[in-house]
């Protein structure tokens, strides 16, 4: 019974934080429902006994993707009035797209085949999913995995490069100029005999 109440209650607030975050004007709020919506997911993952893909979907989306986000739109000069105008002319576009999409989904999972589970035996039932999923991951699927990494690299090097800005008035280290400097250049040295001092002037 406790289970039942919990995926209701996680599946009602996934479906209204993903509601929230079509529906609200301003992008931060939106991103911020977004990771509700991942964290509510995570929890019906965890019900359904698959705590390793609750636990990539809290680092991976929640930890990187969805704070990349965020930072990108709180950091981007970007005129959000600018970019809604003209955009109901591309509605029914999108639509189409979408429906297009969701019967591509539709008869994927009606041709979907069920596959014979044949009885676990006593070792197999030893490993937990954790294990099993780590096990693959890490010798078929090596390739495409570091890859995912290159490409979450490339994310985050991008948001950087966007978000750069050059500001005339704030000084700037130049790394190439003070490796290159001389010290006949910024140091003088001079003798100076007992009594006499320096002359400024």
């Amino acid at each position: 019974m406790i289970g039942v109440i919990a995926f209701y209650l996680f599946s009602f607030v996934l479906l209204l934080s993903a509601f929230f975050v079509i529906t609200s004007r301003n992008p931060v709020y939106s991103v911020l429902f977004l990771i509700l919506a991942f964290f509510n997911a995570a929890g019906l993952f965890v019900l359904l006994g698959a705590e390793f893909i609750a636990m990539i979907l809290v680092i991976v989306y929640v930890g990187a993707v969805a704070v990349l986000f965020l930072f990108v739109v709180m950091m981007l000069d970007v005129n959000f009035s600018d970019l809604r105008k003209g955009a109901m002319q591309y509605v029914p576009f999108g639509l189409l797209m979408g429906g297009g999409l969701l019967a591509e989904l539709v008869l994927l999972y009606r041709a979907w085949p069920v596959p014979h589970v044949p009885e676990p035996a006593d070792v197999a039932m030893a490993v937990d999913n954790t294990r099993a999923l780590g096990a693959v991951l890490y010798t078929d699927y090596v390739f495409p995995f570091q890859v995912s990494g290159l490409i979450l690299l490339v994310a985050m090097i991008g948001a950087i490069v966007l978000t750069l800005r050059v500001r005339s008035s704030v000084l700037r280290q130049k790394v190439g100029d003070q490796v290159a400097r001389k010290s006949g250049d910024v140091m003088k040295i001079e003798k100076v005999l007992k009594g006499a001092g320096v002359d400024h002037a």
